[in-house]
């Protein structure tokens, strides 16, 4: 039996589950709403990806638009003080009035897709064994990691035509956003950032479909895809990064209706912190998102360069994180430049957990990875700082630790889309970790494993 709800919106009145539903309403019938919400009186707009035929006339309420969608049923939308823009937009100016005919509103929590959305640098990592020979011809270390030179541009093609390379959606948060959708349901991560219009990027593609992972990425026809070769020589990697397109992400990307509508339909939102060194303004137009609609927002730190030459931007988004996550060396830098003259972890943790915060309605979480060390946590406004043991392994077992924190930081971003409890979401992050260290590369075992649950 259909349901008939009419909404009023004077003002951003509808909130919880039924703005979430709203949402994907619009996204069925193919109209996604463009910009933060409006304040009275003000335009509010609407693009369709299909001719809106016909027409809706001006302050009529007739020819609703109507679909169905699986996860909530058949529905139709009116608005009145509609105006015509053209046969694919229409705006409306407020107060407007939807109309939702649905045999299925109880459904539309537990079936919301990419409700984790990830920004950062894309790269595509290309990984080999290598020899003394190869690290010379390029003039590379053994083990080391640099910015790719014009003498190292052939690096990346004698990987891929001369070495059974492995190819890997790389990135931190790009891997981080791998592994969130490792442990979440199907078409449940969306990751954004820049590359280029070559077959770098299609490789990239092609690597992000197999983990199950959906990418809007900003395409730079001019610049190449960012990429990282990776020479592996025993226990060694020497990693050579040409950023490329990934260093020309841009807001004007974000704020593209259909990027923009992803924006406001994710949960939670995970910024890796090499993006401060190309777009601030993408980073904090996601965390006063954020905070707007009391989402958590996760940020890394990813590098103690970030905290030492990166500090105003890296400031500026502070009052907006409601998680914090960075290792001991990360944790370390931060204390240095910002003067706190601590050196104890859990010092360093509790003055990132106690920050001045924006969105009051979240205590900060601060947490610190130390490697095999016990993994810090610190609460906002709370004296004791936790202590999680890591998972035990046997080291023989351990492949490569390059992107344990990423996994870790994909595993604990998973529990909290989840709603999972701290403790639990940490250890989601530990077992993921777990998991990639056994992996080349910044990669995760498949056929998929199952996360077994925490005792």
């Amino acid at each position: 039996m259909l349901k008939t709800l009419s909404i009023t919106r004077p003002k951003r009145t509808i909130t919880g589950n039924l703005e979430s539903f709203i949402s994907v309403s619009f996204v069925a019938v193919g109209a996604r709403r463009c910009g933060r919400p409006s304040p009275d009186g003000a335009a509010r707009s609407f693009y369709s990806t299909a001719p809106v035929n016909p027409v809706p006339t001006a302050n009529s309420t007739s020819n609703p638009l109507r679909g169905c969608y699986p996860a909530v049923g058949c529905f139709s939308l009116t608005a009145s003080n509609i105006i015509p823009v053209n046969n694919f937009s229409f705006h409306t100016t407020t107060p407007s009035r939807f109309r939702i005919r649905s045999n299925s509103l109880n459904k539309m929590a537990a079936s919301k897709d990419y409700r984790l959305l990830c920004l950062e640098n894309p790269l595509l990592d290309i990984q080999a064994f290598g020899d003394e020979a190869l690290l010379g011809k390029y003039g590379l270390k053994a083990n080391d990691a640099i910015l790719a030179e014009e003498k190292h541009q052939g690096l990346f093609e004698d990987l891929l035509q001369n070495y059974d390379a492995k190819l890997i959606a790389g990135g931190a948060a790009q891997n981080t956003a791998r592994g969130a959708q490792y442990l979440l349901p199907s078409n449940s991560v969306v990751y954004l950032g820049g590359v280029g219009d070559d077959k770098y990027a299609a490789i990239l593609h092609d690597a992000v479909k197999q983990a199950g992972l959906r990418v809007e990425y900003r395409v730079d026809p001019k610049i190449n895809t960012g990429r990282c070769g990776v020479v592996i020589t025993g226990h060694n990697r020497s990693m050579c990064t040409e950023l490329g397109a990934a260093n020309h992400y841009d807001l004007e990307h974000l704020k593209k209706p259909e990027v923009w509508s992803l924006v406001e339909n994710a949960e939670v939102y995970y910024v890796g912190g090499y993006h401060f060194t190309v777009c601030p303004p993408a980073i904090m137009e996601l965390a006063k998102q954020a905070a707007s609609g009391n989402k958590p927002f996760i940020l890394s730190l990813s590098a103690p360069f970030i905290c030492q030459f990166f500090k105003d931007p890296l400031d500026a988004s502070a009052p907006y994180w409601d998680y914090v996550i960075g290792n001991e060396g990360e944790a370390a830098a931060y204390a240095e430049s910002h003067g706190l003259n601590i050196t104890d972890v859990k010092e360093i943790a509790k003055a990132l957990a106690n920050l001045p915060k924006e969105n009051t309605q979240r205590k900060r979480v601060a947490i610190i990875t130390q490697g095999t060390e016990p993994t810090i946590v610190a609460v906002q406004g709370e004296d004791e700082v936790k202590e999680f043991p890591v998972h035990s392994i046997d080291p023989a077992k351990i492949n490569d630790t390059n992107g344990a924190g990423d996994a870790f930081a994909g595993g604990f971003a998973a529990g909290v889309v989840e709603g999972k409890s701290l403790e639990e979401s940490i250890h989601m992050g530990q077992w993921l970790a777990k998991l990639s260290i056994q992996e080349l590369g910044p990669s995760y075992p498949f056929p998929k494993q199952a996360y077994p649950g925490h005792n």
